[in-house]
């Protein structure tokens, strides 16, 4: 693990806030790993979904021993370096020839494993029809009801979600959607619907064998929207590729402790609210400037008690203390001269 360091300037400073937990998380970057041994099919397999995972993708060119499920010390290195969440490892040997295995991170430590089989590939060079752009957002489809119930299909469809989407949007066009990557299973047992897979999963701790589990189908289509004489467009389906059969191997779970952390959500910055992220507060809006507005609802107020600026020409009871003496100034004057008004005196003529 690389040693932390305080930051000693602005621009170190911002660079570990980058990847600080946030309440909406930026784009996960993957890392494809090659190992010691990889056949033709893992490179084509492994180029493909760096294609589809573009441009938060980082390849390595040369080869590297790392055995995921022994010892994840070199995976934990360069995730905390290239500050990657995502790990797609392939490696072929005599006894597991043709594996893959998508490993997730969290706090730069292992979250999750899960290991495949490629069993068919097919190239998005083999189909000769138009090509989604690099870096939009796939429609995932998942074609299943193990997906929701059997634990397994549960943790791969959490592990492809995490894959292949990109950043987080409210809203796009519908134009904006190229292609669609379809991920189905067959064939499935009648051993494994829901109620068996429910029941079997809450009274067997015993490990299930990957031999009874069925295959994993991932399809990737473009989508052609064409007229229909409605509001609603009809939509085709062309095959795009890659085209792939996986076959489920081993796969390690997250730890309780672990994965409650990375289900707990980070507290909201005073920058992240005013820009009207996190949780909702009453009473609380985002104008269209940007601007935090609030409204405060008071009571009743009694102004005449109101506090205010003390002046000597606003002093209570002045008025009447002026009329006052007004009125006793009129009566002084009434006394001295007798109550009578003074008569004139007449010019001599």
């Amino acid at each position: 693990m690389l040693r932390t360091v305080k930051p000693k300037n602005a621009r170190s400073k911002r660079a570990l806030q980058a990847r600080e937990p946030k309440e909406v998380e930026d784009p996960r970057t993957a890392v494809f790993v090659k190992g010691t041994h990889t056949g033709e099919k893992v490179n084509g397999v492994m180029k493909e979904l760096m294609a589809l995972k573009r441009p938060h993708a980082i390849s390595f060119s040369k080869k590297n021993t790392v055995r995921p499920f022994e010892d994840a010390s070199s995976l934990e290195f360069w995730a905390q370096k290239n500050d990657a969440s995502l790990f797609l490892v392939g490696q072929s040997t005599k006894k597991r020839p043709d594996g893959l295995t998508f490993v997730r991170m969290f706090d730069y430590r292992v979250l999750d494993m899960c290991e495949f089989g490629v069993d068919m590939f097919k190239s998005m060079a083999e189909f000769k029809t138009p090509k989604a752009t690099p870096g939009h957002k796939p429609l995932l489809h998942f074609a299943s009801e193990l997906f929701e119930s059997h634990p397994r299909f549960v943790q791969l469809k959490s592990m492809l979600i995490d894959f292949f989407n990109g950043e987080v949007i409210d809203q796009i066009c519908l134009a904006g959607i190229e292609h669609v990557i379809s991920i189905s299973l067959g064939p499935t047992p009648p051993s494994l619907n829901a109620a068996t897979t429910t029941l079997g999963a809450s009274t067997s701790s015993a490990p299930e064998s990957t031999a009874s589990l069925p295959k994993v189908h991932i399809r990737a289509y473009t989508i052609r929207l064409l007229a229909s004489g409605t509001r609603i467009p009809r939509v085709e389906l062309t095959p795009m590729g890659p085209f792939m059969d996986l076959t489920l191997r081993r796969h390690q779970e997250a730890d309780p402790e672990l994965l409650k952390q990375a289900m707990k959500r980070p507290k909201v910055r005073k920058q992240d609210v005013e820009k009207g992220l996190g949780k909702k507060r009453k009473n609380l809006e985002v104008d269209e400037m940007g601007d935090l507005r609030g409204r405060i609802h008071v009571g009743k107020q009694d102004l005449s008690r109101l506090q205010t600026r003390k002046m000597k020409g606003l002093k209570s009871g002045r008025d009447e203390m002026l009329m006052d003496v007004d009125a006793e100034d009129e009566g002084e004057s009434g006394v001295e001269d007798g109550g009578r008004r003074p008569k004139r005196r007449r010019a001599a003529a």
